[in-house]
């Protein structure tokens, strides 16, 4: 059980709008509470928080027993006051709501004897002077969410913030999170990273590929890419053992438009600072502070093996055709994995790529380009990156801008680096688009099968597209060859 005290009206508001941040669509809240202890002003500030509209008119519903509200998801409040059983609360299809949004219920001890198992119970007891007591019980995960949520506010109070308002922002395809705090900066959410299951020699995936287990990895990337001069948000305060950041924010204006379109320029800027980071000396040890080093893992053949392996572990099983010779499959990548050995390397980011690249309109050079979201950082070979972002998973660019930005690295390469080898780079290129694209079309099958997120399905024909690109380079034709008898790119 976790139980807190609010001492006015104001604290049992913000309190609501914390617990708004830790819901998911399928949450039952259920407050209980006597005549006069604030039950109505708890869930009309839930509900405000959800709906982002803090004048949003919220009566209360015991005449009309449900009243639904429409925000980052939808929310049904009941008052079962004039109910007399769960039969009557049946009649009402409330688990229907709980399909896309959640539901919210006062006077819940007239319907339910036991919790139901995706619940949580809010009991408020009043005391002297506007002072509460709220007992939370229930669905052991849900708890943990918003225990998450009053740890936030416990750290924005510890950086000097403790009224500060908080709006969800995005959570991605990890456990981590984001919101807004005051308009003005980023809250990273980042909780340790669990481990998943055991897939090779003892090692969960997250391990074997090099994927972020903490806050610290960001925070070193972040470190590292400040002092070459590229533009990394500051970090403004942070918890590591808790996993919690503020940060600069770099606002909404990206390199796509609103509709999604890449916009050239800004691609190109983008690339620019590709090239100027492939230039630099990247030291694989980040100092954080006296006595603690970060070490930047390589993007080793284990790595890049197991992630090319999700297309046979996800992809083919459910959308494959014909027989897949799965030996020849790692054959062929051992001996890609094999050419790029003599590939020069640097900093990989990763997922740079336009969800994570914010245009800077104030800026010249490499300020132009604000980076985020580059904890999964290794060191390896220099083309990845190009190819992440001049065939870019989210976003379609045409066959003719992706050969215009790696046009425009090779020039700036060229014109800056008499060492630079343009067939060496087109043929890493080719290999390294290859090789994420593979990857990226065994991640969103899994999203959809295992992480129940069926919209990644959407972006599948474009990573097909994105291969087929890149199998038409000769150095591919082993790949190609074995492609053309299990997908249809």
């Amino acid at each position: 059980m976790l139980v807190l005290h609010t001492q006015s009206e104001v604290e049992t508001s913000r309190f609501a709008a914390d617990l708004a941040l830790a819901l998911r669509p399928g949450d039952l809240v259920l407050v209980s509470g006597d005549l006069g202890t604030g039950k109505t002003v708890l869930c009309r500030s839930l509900i405000r928080k959800l709906a982002d509209d803090p004048e949003l008119e919220v009566p209360s519903p015991t005449y009309t027993i449900c009243q639904t509200y429409e925000g980052r998801f939808p929310v049904a409040h009941f008052d079962l006051y004039r109910l007399s059983g769960l039969e009557e609360l049946e009649e009402l299809g409330w688990e229907e709501f709980l399909e896309t949004g959640i539901a919210l219920m006062e006077w819940p001890q007239n319907c339910f004897d036991v919790l139901p198992e995706n619940s949580v119970l809010l009991e408020i007891v009043s005391g002297v002077d506007n002072e509460r007591s709220i007992s939370l019980s229930g669905n052991l995960n849900l708890i943990e969410r918003i225990q998450r949520s009053l740890e936030i506010r416990d750290f924005l109070s510890r950086s000097g913030l403790p009224v500060a308002e908080r709006q969800f922002l995005l959570g991605d395809a990890s456990v981590r999170s984001y919101e807004t705090v005051n308009g003005e900066t980023i809250l990273m959410n980042s909780p340790e990273m669990p481990d998943g299951p055991i897939v090779k020699d003892g090692k969960p995936y997250s391990k074997i590929a090099h994927l972020a287990e903490n806050v610290t990895a960001f925070v070193a990337i972040d470190q590292l890419l400040r002092q070459q001069g590229f533009r990394a948000p500051n970090i403004l305060s942070r918890d590591l053992d808790q996993g919690l950041l503020l940060t600069e924010h770099f606002g909404s204006d990206g390199i796509i438009d609103a509709e999604r379109r890449p916009i050239k320029d800004r691609y190109l800027a983008a690339v620019e600072v590709l090239a100027e980071l492939h230039m630099r000396q990247i030291d694989a040890s980040v100092p954080l502070k006296e006595g603690i080093e970060y070490q930047i893992a390589r993007y080793d053949r284990e790595a890049m093996l197991a992630e090319v392996d999700l297309l046979v572990q996800w992809y083919l099983p459910h959308f494959g055709s014909g027989n897949a010779d799965t030996t020849k499959f790692f054959d062929v990548w051992n001996g890609l994995i094999d050419e790029l050995e003599s590939h020069p390397t640097s900093l990989v980011l990763r997922d740079y790529h336009s969800p994570n690249i914010l245009w800077n309109e104030q800026g010249a050079g490499v300020d132009r380009i604000g980076i985020i979201d580059f904890q999964d950082a290794v060191i390896g070979p220099q083309s990845y990156d190009v190819a992440s972002l001049a065939q870019d998973a989210r976003v379609d660019v045409s066959n003719a801008l992706e050969t215009e930005i790696v046009n425009h690295y090779v020039k700036v390469r060229q014109q800056k680096d008499t060492d630079f080898d343009q067939k060496q780079f087109e043929a890493g290129y080719a290999i390294m688009a290859a090789q994420r694209a593979t990857k990226v079309i065994g991640i969103f099958v899994r999203l959809n099968l295992r992480d129940n997120k069926p919209a990644y399905l959407a972006h599948l024909p474009r990573a097909k597209n994105y291969l087929a690109r890149a199998l038409k380079h000769p150095i591919l034709e082993q790949y190609r060859n074995w492609i053309a008898n299990v997908i249809e790119v």
